[in-house]
C-alpha cells in the first residue's frame, strides 16, 4: 500500500492496484508468476551479458541502462543494439510453460486464462502450449479431436504459432509427465531445463547459466554427461517450523546428499528438480517423461533411469542454485510423503529398477538400492521391528514364559537381558537420521551454527515431526507394495496458516497413523498389566520409552502442528463438525469430505483393485489381533486359572452376541429406521436393558470384577477389529451373507470411539489457554522473531482487529 499510495479501503477501488496488489501476493507465494519472473532472469542475463560482448568503449561507458530504455527510433532500427539484443535473446532462450486447460479456461471465460495471457505480454520470452480440444465432423459424426497448440502474446492478444493434430486424448497417463511429453515438441536449441510451478531463480544465478552449459563439452569420465544436476536454495523455511524443518531436510539432500550420489556412487538420478537434459540425447530415447499410470507416478525419476540404461552420465554441479518452495503445512508435507512413498512402491514393482540392478556393479547396485526404494524398504522394517518386539514380548508374557525365563535368570543372577533391554530405547532416539542435515548446515555456516540449529529443533519438536513421517512412508509403501494403485496427491502448495479441522486430520490420518498408534498403544497397556520383566516403573519406562513416543508422536502430531490447534472456540467447533460428518449417510455423488460412509468406501479402493494375493496377506497380516483374545481370557478371574481351550472357545461367544446385535441394529434401521422412529429407539433402549442385566449376573454369580471388565475390552476390541478387517478383504463374501450392513455398524462404532479416545486429550488441553499460546510461539517462533502478527494473520486478517 506504501508502493501504491493509497489506503486499505481505496485499494479495491481501483482496478490496476488490485492486479498490482495481486501480483505483490504472487511473488510471495509458489505461482506461476513467481517462476516466470524467475525464468525470465535468465533473458535478462543473456542481453546484458551480449551487451558486454558486443558494445564499444563508448556504449558500455555510456551504461547499460541506455540500452534499457531504448528510444523509439532504436526499436525501429534493424541495426540498433537494443534490436541486436534482443535478437540474441530471441535466438538463444525460450521459456514454454504447459497449462494444458488454458483453451478450456479461455472459452469458458475463466479469469486464469486472462491472467497467463498477461504473463505473455509481460514476457516476450514466454510460449504457452495447452491441449486443444475441438468438435469436428468426420464421416458423418461429430467427433472430439485434440491438437498440442502453442501460442505467444501479439499487441495483447494471444497468437498461434504451431498447431499439431494427436492421434486421442493426451491425458491416458499421469498429469504432469503427459504434459512434458505433449510441449516438448515446441522445444528447441540443445539444453533443455525442466522447472516445475514451485521454483524461482535469482538474476546473478542466471549468469552462470552459460558455464553450466559449457560442462557438456568437459570431461566428466567415460561418457560424456547427458543430465547437469543443479543444487536449490529452497526459500520457504521461514514461514513455520515446520518448513524450517523441511527446507533443512530438503537442503541436505539437494547439495551434501546428491553430491555424494554423482560422485563417487554415480548414482544419481533426476529427482524434479531443476536439472538441463541434453535434449538430442533424450528426445532421441525416448523423451524426458515416461507417462504410464500408477507405475510412473514419481515420473522424474524414471527420466534419470533411463537415461543411465541408455548409457548417459548424470552430475552434479553446486556452483548455480534454482530457487524452490517446498510444502509449509503438516497435511500437505503428509501428501506429498504419500506421492513419494507410493512412487517408491512402485517403482520397487517396475523394470527399471530390475535392469538397474542386474546391470550394475556390486557396489553401484548397493548403492541403487539404498538411495531409492532401499531407504523406504529400511523405514519399514524399522517400524516393523518395533511392531515384531512388542509382539513377541506380549506372547511371552501372556503365555507366562517370560515369567518363567525371568525367574530362572534372577537364580543365576543374570541381568545382561536387563541391560540390552534398557539400552535398545537410546539407539532408537533415531538422532543418526539428522547427520546429514547437522554435516550440510555445518559445511556451509559452520559447525556451531549446525549445534544450535540442531538443538533449536529438537526444542520445536522435530524428533516428533520425523518419527511422524517416518508413520506415512511405512503406510503408504506398504499399500503400495501390497496393492498397488498408486495414485497422485495434489498438495496444493498454498499459504497454510489456517487451522485444519478434526474431521479432515481424521480422514488424512486415521489408517496411516492412528489405528496403528492405538494398537501399539493397547500392546504398551497389557505388557505393562501382565508382564514380567518389568516389575518396576523405572525398568518398563526405560523398555518402552521410545515406543511410547512412537505412539504419541503418531496419534498427536497432526493437532501439535495444527495452527489454532488448542483453541477451545475451534475444538467445539471441529467436535461439531466431526459428529455431522460421522452421521451423514453416503451414496452416489456424496463426495468424502461430507459423509463417514463415502469416506469409509473410498478408503477400501485398494482392496477392490487388489489380487488374490493381496486379500491373502491382508487376512493373515490381519490375524494377529486374535492374540489379545487368546492371551488376555486366561488372565481373567473369571476363568478362575482354567487353562483348557473351551475357556478360549466360550469367550467367543461374546463375539457372537455382539455381532447378533450389530445386524438386529443393521436391520433395525433398515426397517424402522424412517419412518417408526420411536420403535427403533425402544428396540436400542430393550438392547441396552439387556446388556445390564447380562452384565450384573456376570458380576453376581461369576465374580466378574471391573479389572476384568477393562481388560475384557483390551482382549475383545481387537479382535472385533481384526473380523472388521477380514470382512473388508472379503467384501463380496460379506455382502453375499447379508452381513455387509452389520460390518458398517460396526466400523462405525469403531470409529467413534477411536475419534473419542484421540481427542478427549486434545480437547482437555484445549482448556488452558497458556497451551495454546505456547503451540503458536512453538510453529511461528521466526515469525514472532520477526515482529509479525501471527495472530491477527491465523484469525484471517477480520476487520477491525
Amino acid at each position: 500500500m506504501e508502493r501504491l499510495n493509497c489506503k486499505e479501503s481505496d485499494i479495491w477501488e481501483n482496478e490496476e492496484n488490485i492486479l498490482q496488489l495481486r501480483h505483490w501476493a504472487s511473488l510471495r507465494g509458489q505461482t506461476l508468476s513467481r517462476t516466470v519472473r524467475g525464468m525470465m532472469y535468465y533473458r535478462r542475463a543473456l542481453k546484458l551479458q551480449a551487451f558486454l560482448d558486443m558494445a564499444t568503449e563508448d556504449e558500455i561507458l555510456e551504461g547499460y541502462k541506455t540500452i534499457t530504455e531504448p528510444s523509439a527510433e532504436d526499436k525501429k532500427s534493424q541495426r540498433s543494439m537494443y534490436t541486436q539484443l534482443e535478437a540474441v535473446a530471441d535466438m538463444k532462450f525460450t521459456y514454454v510453460a504447459t497449462c494444458q486447460n488454458y483453451g478450456n479456461q479461455k472459452r469458458s471465460g475463466d479469469r486464469r486464462a486472462t491472467d497467463i495471457l498477461n504473463l505473455m505480454v509481460n514476457n516476450p520470452s514466454l510460449r504457452v502450449a495447452y491441449i486443444d480440444e475441438v468438435e469436428e465432423r468426420e464421416g458423418g459424426k461429430n467427433q472430439k479431436v485434440y491438437y498440442s497448440v502453442l501460442i505467444k502474446a501479439v499487441e495483447n492478444l494471444d497468437q498461434e504459432i504451431y498447431r499439431i493434430k494427436l492421434p486421442g486424448s493426451a491425458k491416458i497417463g499421469e498429469g504432469k509427465p503427459e504434459n512434458q511429453n505433449h510441449a516438448i515438441i515446441f522445444t528447441r536449441g540443445e539444453a533443455l531445463q525442466t522447472i516445475d510451478m514451485n521454483q524461482d531463480n535469482y538474476l546473478e544465478e542466471a549468469f552462470k547459466m552459460r558455464n553450466l552449459l559449457e560442462e557438456f563439452n568437459e570431461d566428466h569420465g567415460v561418457r560424456p554427461p547427458t543430465i547437469l544436476g543443479v543444487r536449490e536454495h529452497i526459500f520457504t523455511g521461514s514461514v513455520s517450523s515446520l518448513a524450517w524443518f523441511m527446507s533443512n531436510q530438503e537442503t541436505s539432500f539437494v547439495t551434501i546428499g546428491q553430491r555424494v550420489l554423482a560422485r563417487p556412487l554415480k548414482v544419481r538420478f533426476h529427482y524434479g528438480h531443476p536439472d538441463v537434459f541434453d535434449r538430442i540425447f533424450h528426445v532421441t530415447r525416448g523423451g524426458i517423461s515416461k507417462a504410464s499410470r500408477g507405475i510412473n507416478l514419481s515420473e522424474d525419476i524414471f527420466a534419470g533411469f533411463n537415461s543411465t540404461l541408455r548409457r548417459g552420465n548424470i552430475t552434479h554441479h553446486e556452483y548455480i542454485q534454482v530457487g524452490k518452495g517446498r510444502d509449509v503445512g503438516l497435511n500437505q508435507i503428509s501428501l506429498f510423503e504419500a506421492k513419494v512413498a507410493c512412487g517408491n512402491g512402485e517403482q520397487t514393482l517396475s523394470r527399471d529398477i530390475y535392469r538397474l540392478g542386474h546391470r550394475f556393479d556390486f557396489f553401484r547396485m548397493l548403492s541403487c538400492y539404498y538411495t531409492t526404494t532401499g531407504f523406504y524398504v529400511s523405514s519399514m522394517l524399522v517400524v516393523l521391528t518395533v511392531y515384531a518386539y512388542l509382539y513377541g514380548r506380549l506372547y511371552l508374557s501372556l503365555s507366562g514364559l517370560e515369567k518363567t525365563i525371568v525367574r530362572f535368570a534372577r537364580s543365576r543372577g543374570d541381568d545382561a537381558l536387563k541391560v540390552v533391554m534398557a539400552s535398545q530405547s537410546i539407539v532408537q532416539l533415531g538422532f543418526l537420521m539428522a547427520l546429514p542435515m547437522v554435516m550440510e548446515i555445518g559445511l556451509e555456516r559452520g559447525f556451531r551454527t549446525a549445534a544450535s540449529d540442531f538443538i533449536i529443533m529438537q526444542l520445536q519438536l522435530a524428533s516428533v515431526f520425523f518419527t511422524f513421517s517416518l508413520g506415512t512412508k511405512l503406510h503408504y509403501f506398504g499399500r503400495t507394495i501390497l496393492h498397488g494403485g498408486a495414485k497422485y496427491r495434489a498438495t496444493g502448495r498454498g499459504f497454510v496458516v489456517r487451522h485444519e479441522k478434526f474431521a479432515e486430520n481424521y480422514r488424512m490420518y486415521s489408517r496411516s497413523h492412528f489405528t496403528k498408534a492405538l494398537e501399539l498403544m493397547i500392546m504398551l497397556i497389557v505388557y505393562q498389566a501382565y508382564g514380567a520383566a518389568t516389575p518396576t516403573s523405572t525398568a518398563y519406562i526405560f523398555v518402552t520409552f521410545s515406543m511410547w513416543f512412537l505412539v504419541g508422536s503418531w496419534l498427536f502430531a497432526p493437532f501439535l502442528f495444527n495452527p489454532s490447534g488448542f483453541e477451545w472456540q475451534k475444538i467445539v467447533d471441529d467436535i461439531e463438525d466431526w459428529a455431522k460428518w460421522m452421521s451423514n449417510r453416503g451414496g452416489i455423488g456424496v463426495p468424502a469430505t461430507k459423509s463417514w460412509e463415502s469416506w469409509w468406501d473410498e478408503e477400501q479402493e485398494h482392496l477392490q483393485s487388489t489380487g488374490a494375493l493381496g486379500r491373502f496377506w491382508e487376512i493373515i497380516l490381519s490375524l494377529r489381533f486374535f492374540l489379545y483374545q487368546y492371551g488376555v481370557v486366561y488372565q481373567l478371574q473369571v476363568a478362575q486359572q482354567n487353562k483348557s481351550i473351551i475357556v478360549y472357545g466360550l469367550s467367543w461367544l461374546v463375539i457372537v452376541a455382539v455381532v447378533i446385535i450389530l445386524k438386529v441394529v443393521s436391520m433395525g434401521r433398515q426397517r424402522f429406521g424412517a419412518d417408526f422412529q420411536l420403535v427403533f429407539r425402544l428396540l436400542k433402549l430393550f438392547l441396552l436393558i439387556s446388556f445390564i442385566a447380562i452384565l450384573f449376573v456376570f458380576v453376581k454369580f461369576l465374580d466378574l470384577t471391573i479389572g476384568d471388565a477393562f481388560a475384557s475390552l483390551l482382549g475383545f476390541l481387537p479382535t472385533g477389529w481384526a473380523l472388521l478387517l477380514i470382512a473388508q478383504a472379503c467384501r463380496p463374501v460379506a455382502k453375499g451373507l447379508g452381513m455387509w450392513g452389520s460390518v458398517k455398524a460396526l466400523a462405525r462404532g469403531y470409529e467413534y470411539l477411536m475419534g473419542l479416545v484421540i481427542f478427549a486429550p486434545v480437547a482437555i488441553l484445549a482448556w488452558f489457554p497458556f497451551v495454546s499460546e505456547f503451540q503458536t510461539r512453538l510453529l511461528f517462533n521466526q515469525a514472532f522473531s520477526r515482529g509479525l502478527q501471527i495472530q491477527r494473520i491465523l484469525a484471517g486478517g477480520k476487520k477491525n482487529k
